[in-house]
């Protein structure tokens, strides 16, 4: 049951009151023996061409290993030459940067109503312990076109809902071609996992707003996670660090790799894989001096559809790990704000 919502970032620090307990972190989990805003390491992650996955050359074969090896071992990569061009990313950034900058009642237009996670602010709060994100968001289904709920799309900047949904369907097909990738990667029929993820597939995308943090070492911009998705498209802030992901108990941060998307997988790819690829945790760090930005597409299976490993991935030598799922997202949710997993729910 939703708890009544709390003001939103921007509001919080416009007031001038200083920063409330509720955002105040206290170390609990794996990986967090290193303070909030430590230094961290850079993640050594390749930037993968996309164009080249489909080739049949050396280059072709080389990539689809590189592709391999990163989505077995970190569960990310960057992707160029991904078809969108800069120009029209550089819109994106610039209508998010637009959106936040809005006055309050502008964007309270668009606001998320209680028990729904469209519309604008902040994610729902399920307990009175919560530990609040130092992030603003605002959150939409943009695929299929009949799931949008468009009193939350907003009027202003103007142009913002269709560039957003020209973005998506430029998505749509970069989100085909790395399902056939990866299916590729593996050894499998090209359509395999796509079949899976189904065509009645959601898209939901987070425009997401960090403004400076006055407790970077306290307060953190999104808690440890891993994603609920099949995969995630990223856009993150282009100027200023924040995200990290978790690997053997240890945070590295994202590079920053311009032109590039991020693309990491969620829990339904790992399941999908028989657990060979993995879906990572990463979390987003504040910043004392810098207001930060990102665009998150998630990409979820039909709620339709069974995800479960593809049958080309369990051997004898290589036991199925998972259950058959559906509609995981749901259950996703709650077990997200409890700081829990959600795919171990999902082992055999």
């Amino acid at each position: 049951m939703e708890k009544p919502k709390f003001k939103t970032v921007q509001e919080v620090v416009a007031v001038g009151e200083g920063l409330p307990e509720r955002y105040l972190h206290e170390p609990t989990s794996e990986g967090e023996s290193q303070p909030l805003n430590g230094a961290v390491p850079e993640m050594d992650i390749p930037a993968i061409d996309l164009s080249l996955l489909f080739s049949s050359s050396e280059d072709g074969r080389e990539e689809l290993k590189k592709l391999h090896s990163a989505l077995s071992t970190w569960g990310v990569i960057q992707v160029m030459n991904h078809g969108i061009t800069e120009e029209f990313l550089d819109k994106i950034y610039k209508l998010t940067k637009q959106l936040f900058a809005l006055p309050t009642e502008e964007k309270h237009q668009c606001d998320r109503e209680t028990g729904n996670i469209q519309g604008y602010g902040n994610d729902m709060i399920l307990s009175d312990n919560q530990v609040l994100d130092w992030i603003d968001r605002l959150f939409l289904t943009t695929y299929p076109e009949d799931k949008r709920q468009l009193q939350f799309w907003p009027q202003v900047p103007v142009g913002f809902s269709e560039t957003l949904h020209e973005y998506t369907m430029k998505q749509r097909v970069v989100i085909e071609k790395f399902f056939k990738a990866m299916a590729r990667s593996l050894e499998l029929e090209e359509n395999c996992f796509l079949e899976m993820y189904g065509e009645n597939a959601i898209m939901n995308s987070r425009f997401n707003f960090f403004p400076p943090c006055p407790r970077p070492d306290k307060v953190i911009g999104i808690k440890p996670h891993a994603d609920g998705s099949a995969i995630t498209l990223l856009l993150p802030d282009k100027d200023v660090e924040g995200l990290q992901f978790l690997k053997d108990g240890k945070w590295y941060k994202a590079p920053i790799v311009p032109d590039t998307i991020l693309i990491n997988l969620g829990d339904q790819m790992e399941i999908m894989s028989n657990g060979i690829y993995k879906s990572p945790v990463h979390r987003v760090v504040t910043n004392r001096e810098k207001e930060r930005i990102s665009v998150a597409t998630f990409c979820v299976p039909g709620p339709d559809k069974e995800i479960q490993p593809a049958d080309g991935l369990v051997t004898e030598a290589r036991p199925r790990l998972y259950k058959t799922v559906t509609k995981y997202v749901e259950l996703y949710y709650k077990y997200y704000q409890q700081g829990r997993r959600t795919i171990e729910a999902a082992l055999i």
